[in-house]
């Protein structure tokens, strides 16, 4: 068993570092942890919050392009309590550049919105508590 004190890193590559890290951190209201350049030939940077038990990375490897997301059911998904904030994120994912599609599967739309970065990601803003 993974312990509960442990942290949780969502890492992916892309072609766009600067683009996407300022999409992220301006759409999520997440902070910049940490950068690093020429580790090996990448460059990266790491966003979150430092209390969350999660982060994501993002890399990209000098000279190596790596395209699109390969799926439009790439996901990453945040669940909202609170309609007020969901409302707020999901305004603040505009602004920062990430553009309100359909879902792939039709079942984030039914109280969610879906929203694609410029790599072809996908974070979906679901308006309801999640239940296991």
């Amino acid at each position: 068993m993974i312990p509960v004190t442990s942290k949780l890193r969502v890492a992916r590559p892309t072609d766009n570092l600067e683009q996407i890290t300022r999409m992220y951190v301006e759409g999520l209201g997440f902070k910049l942890l940490g950068t690093f350049k020429g580790h090996n030939g990448f460059d990266g940077s790491i966003i979150g919050h430092e209390k969350h038990s999660y982060h994501l990375e993002f890399t990209h490897h000098r000279g190596t392009v790596v395209g699109k997301a390969p799926t439009k059911d790439n996901l990453l998904v945040f669940y909202f309590t609170d309609t007020a904030i969901w409302d707020a994120c999901c305004q603040q994912m505009l602004e920062a550049g990430f553009l309100l599609v359909p879902s792939y599967n039709d079942y984030w739309d039914v109280v969610g919105k879906t929203f694609e970065d410029l790599d072809g990601y996908r974070v979906v803003l679901q308006n309801r508590e999640w239940a296991a």
